[in-house]
């Protein structure tokens, strides 16, 4: 059968590899990128390194505000569901491109699977919460990484077709981490074009969200907390945040802060392996941190993922300096037997159940 994927940023990527590599043993996918994230590094490299299928169709929609950039690429979906005609669409995560497929499918009566489904940090205040909630109520399966996300779900009265699968994220760090050596991936090139050489020990650090880079303070507390650790800091800059970064670190003579260009996923994975800690305020690698039992400081305000914060392995903190440094310093536990995202089998569970469900509406004649 014919199954639509629209998918625009890395989170995605790494996540459609995952389905993708098992959904066409017995389907035709129609990948769609919607160009939300769009330079190399921040997009192509991640279809190169995992060896997910070139896009039926690039949108190349990126930039503006939510509701341009979220408007635009409804538009454009939309008419590529009318002439693909699939009878699913797969949906991955959160981001502006979830949002557009879900109501461009739903709009055409077209059922939508929600990978990554049930997440909630209980505020209407982030946009991406907003997108999961408008997108599960209108999802006819939806597939969730925790158990925490199915009791979510049902608080919200949704529980038919509702499915604990595990993290397709966890199904990729098992796969692809071991396919790693012991020399970087690729080579970590400074955003003045210089290329680095890795510390022996460092910090690995990524902070993309607004609250954390939309203004000066908050990134300059982060990198002056950075700045007075033991170890140097990598910091992969986000391309939006790159001016800003480059002017503070310079202003202020940051020594222990190595801002380097994005990074491919493998090289991430590698980074991530070899750091002593984590700080980040993304939903993906804190969970990457989690399974490779390092400790995770998310600066952020909100839990996203609750599986995460036993025994201090993932710390929130806001970004203010004394407290990332104290959160920094408190020792964490792990417990190797904590397994919240699965077996790292999720893939196969999800299109097991992807299957079952078309096999439902055929004999039902609704598709």
């Amino acid at each position: 059968m014919k199954i639509a994927t629209v998918v625009g940023a890395r989170p995605q990527f790494i996540k459609a590899a995952v389905v993708s590599r098992e959904l066409r043993k017995k389907h035709e996918e129609i990948l769609i990128h919607t160009g939300q994230h769009y330079d190399y590094n921040m997009s192509d490299i991640f279809f190169k390194e995992l060896a997910i299928p070139h896009p039926s169709y690039n949108l190349g929609i990126s930039g503006g505000s939510h509701g341009k950039m979220t408007g635009e690429m409804l538009i454009k979906i939309e008419e590529v569901l009318l002439k693909e005609k699939p009878c699913l669409v797969i949906l991955y995560g959160d981001t502006n491109s979830t949002l557009a497929g879900a109501v461009a499918a739903s709009k055409l009566h077209i059922p939508i699977c929600h990978v990554e489904a049930g997440v909630r940090m209980k505020t209407l205040n982030n946009p991406e919460e907003i997108n999961r909630i408008m997108t599960d109520h209108v999802s006819s399966i939806l597939m969730c990484c925790t158990q925490s996300s199915i009791k979510a779900l049902k608080d919200e009265g949704i529980s038919k077709n509702v499915h604990w699968v595990g993290d397709p994220m966890y199904d990729a760090f098992n796969f692809y981490s071991r396919e790693l050596g012991n020399d970087l991936p690729e080579n970590l090139m400074s955003i003045e074009g210089e290329k680095i050489v890795l510390p022996e020990k460092y910090y690995y650090m990524t902070c993309h969200r607004e609250e954390n880079t939309g203004s000066d303070e908050p990134l300059k507390q982060i990198f002056e907390a950075m700045n007075s650790l033991s170890f140097p800091c990598v910091y992969p800059v986000h391309p939006r945040n790159r001016s800003r970064a480059r002017r503070l670190k310079n202003a202020f003579k940051y020594k222990n802060i190595i801002l380097c260009e994005p990074v491919g996923y493998l090289t991430s994975i590698y980074l991530l392996l070899h750091s002593e800690k984590v700080v980040t305020d993304s939903g993906g690698l804190q969970r990457e941190a989690f399974f490779a039992q390092k400790q995770c400081i998310t600066i952020f305000d909100h839990i996203i993922w609750p599986e995460t914060m036993v025994n201090n392995r993932n710390q929130l903190s806001s970004p203010q300096k004394d407290e990332i440094i104290e959160k920094i310093n408190t020792k964490q536990k792990i417990l190797d037997f904590e397994l919240p995202f699965g077996a790292g089998d999720s893939g196969e569970k999800i299109v097991r159940l992807i299957d079952s469900y078309l096999d439902e509406k055929c004999r039902e004649g609704s598709i």
